[in-house]
């Protein structure tokens, strides 16, 4: 018994795309990566301060706690 081909599939992105997507995430064009002052994980220099994303959050909700309780103490 020989079995049915298979119609090959519809492609959905014209190769032309897809190769400019694949140059466009080439390493040459990433960002320099350094280490968080904080806990030592991997960070982009996209900010002026050398934190990652995680401890960037816990910095900011800090500071917004921070200032939630400083009515509350007047």
């Amino acid at each position: 018994m020989k079995r049915k081909l298979q119609p090959k599939p519809e492609t959905v992105v014209p190769a032309e795309i897809l190769e400019q997507a694949k140059r466009s995430i080439s390493p040459d064009r990433l960002t320099p990566v350094t280490k968080c002052s904080v806990c030592g994980a991997e960070t982009t220099m996209a900010s002026s301060e050398p934190l990652c994303w995680v401890c960037r959050r816990l910095k900011i909700s800090a500071w917004r706690e921070i200032e939630q309780q400083m009515p509350a103490q007047e």
